[in-house]
């Protein structure tokens, strides 16, 4: 079983069940969003590969599954394992993982093998994980024997997550005008050689280089000799170079500053480690940097430093264009992230290494990372509703291409919102002539701060509400792309009012009707 927000758990649980063919096993392979708790221990022996999104909340299209998960049967025939995926710079670190193996425990479930709990780098503990189950169903039959298979991730002959595709940059634009408080960037990327294709709705990964700046700035706190040879995730590279290109020099969780605290054998260190809640609350707002200005770590050495540390990991993009209109490139909407906190400028790894330090020419690591969770309807001439604000409008971009593309497709009602009209419209020019030639039927806007009263895309979708409704019940298609903290539950909300308001239903009855539209797949969300 499976449960995804990205793709990496579903990816993992295909390979799992690759290897299980392999060594004589008839492995089904499930999505948890599909199912519901009633629906555990038809099989004798059960593999779960789960992710934790955000602040320990389990993956958008499982949520459903979770909410439902005290209804678990008596699975006291069950054997059971779990590989549970998380980021270890959130306070609830594989919090998805963990509740459903206490639940399964719960309800009378035995273990096959100890829950695995894997970080952003999850190549190497999800192969131990799958050999030590692997191993422990050969055990349990008579037939079947364990291939002998390395628990480190092999590097792939072809494109992908292990092996990034090198693209050139062959444009660059600032879609923001001169007067904006934001600062988007549309790029394009030569996926020319790389064998990729994608569909609307996928995402990319790209890998990022941390700011030079920030990287010599941490070097002089920790004394380090910048050309010192060290070890990495892509072979063995001077110091610098590797705090570049392959660590996590940004974020300062507790199990990093632990790590640091334990090679620093420092009294200073110790006390800040010392209480778990006071820990927390000085981390909070805190970064590396900040933790090394206020502790200097002393008698360290290159290689324990990046020991410390934790891989790069990738930044996901909502892909903002059609394969169809665009072969072998594709396009990327990002925000460059800039502010101040402590005194000093912060900037976001990936969004300013694209804003600042890349141009036409420039070549980045990228793979893609397909998202069958935000999909367009398979019949084209299928209504669909989207509400994407800022750089939430990205997939919506790759929609109307690809309906553009496809002739006879359906009318489709895009909901865009940003600060002002005159500097944030992000790609106005391409949406008023898909509204020309028909690719779009409609288009709402909503600019927040060009009137005394903020307006946001929710309130369009309240002022359009019969007609929401209508379009919901000749099948449409709802989609929402953008802020998960508030623009989303927002939009949410609102959702339920219309049905509620125009349905005649209850709060509880138009949430039940909502739940059902996510279930069938016609309510999407791609949110962050």
């Amino acid at each position: 079983y499976y449960g995804t927000e990205s793709g990496n758990s579903e990816d993992l649980a295909s390979q799992l069940s690759k290897r299980l063919k392999k060594s004589g096993h008839k492995p089904k392979l499930l999505n948890l969003a599909d199912l519901s708790p009633k629906d555990i221990g038809k099989y004798e022996h059960s593999l779960f590969v789960i992710s934790t999104w955000g602040e320990g909340d389990p993956p958008e299209a499982v949520v459903p599954f979770f909410e439902a998960i005290g209804e678990l049967p008596k699975l006291d025939k069950l054997k059971y394992s779990v590989c549970a995926l998380g980021d270890t710079s959130y306070e609830q670190f594989c919090e998805t993982g963990k509740q459903l193996d206490a639940a399964l425990e719960k309800a009378g479930a035995t273990r096959l093998a100890d829950r695995k709990d894997c970080d952003v780098d999850f190549d190497e503990p999800f192969g131990e994980w799958a050999t030590e189950v692997e191993g422990v169903l050969a055990a349990l039959s008579s037939g079947p024997s364990v291939p002998q298979v390395s628990a480190a991730a092999s590097v792939a002959s072809e494109f992908g997550r292990k092996n990034p595709f090198p693209a050139e940059v062959i444009d660059k634009v600032n879609l923001s005008a001169s007067g904006s408080q934001k600062e988007t960037w549309h790029l394009e990327l030569s996926l020319e050689g790389s064998q990729f294709s994608y569909e609307p709705g996928d995402a990319l990964a790209l890998i990022p280089e941390n700011d030079p700046l920030l990287v010599d700035e941490i070097l002089g706190l920790v004394a380090l000799d910048a050309g010192e040879t060290v070890e990495t995730p892509s072979g063995e590279k001077a110091l610098r170079d590797a705090l570049i290109q392959d660590f996590d020099v940004t974020t300062a969780s507790k199990a990093i500053v632990k790590k640091l605290a334990g090679l620093a054998n420092d009294v200073v260190w110790t006390e800040l480690t010392a209480d778990e809640e006071k820990l927390k609350v000085y981390l909070r707002d805190r970064q590396l940097i900040d933790v090394l200005s206020d502790v200097p770590l002393k008698n360290t050495t290159p290689s324990g430093f990046v020991g410390a540390l934790r891989k790069l990991p990738p930044r996901l993009y909502s892909i903002a264009s059609s394969f169809r209109a665009h072969p072998d490139e594709v396009h990327l909407t990002i925000g460059a992230v800039r502010y101040q906190a402590h005194d000093r400028e912060r900037k976001g790894v990936a969004s300013t290494y694209c804003a600042d330090r890349i141009e036409v020419g420039s070549k980045v690591r990228v793979y893609l990372q397909p998202n069958k969770n935000f999909r367009l309807p398979e019949d084209p001439k299928t209504p669909i509703i989207m509400v994407g604000p800022g750089t939430g409008i990205a997939p919506f971009r790759s929609f109307i291409e690809e309906r553009a593309e496809l002739e006879g497709s359906g009318d489709s009602w895009l909901f865009f919102g940003d600060q002002r009209y005159t500097y944030d419209f992000l790609y106005q020019l391409e949406w008023q002539d898909h509204l020309k030639e028909g690719a779009l039927t409609k288009l709402d806007v909503a600019f927040s701060r060009d009137q005394p009263e903020k307006i946001y895309v929710q309130d369009r979708l309240r002022e359009n509400s019969k007609e929401i409704y209508d379009w919901l019940q000749n099948g449409a298609h709802f989609y929402v792309c953008g802020d998960a903290e508030r623009m989303a539950g927002d939009v949410h909300q609102t959702l339920i009012n219309i049905i509620s308001e125009h349905g005649g239903m209850n709060e509880e009855q138009a949430e039940a009707e909502l739940a059902a539209l996510k279930k069938s797949k016609r309510y999407q969300r791609d949110v962050y």
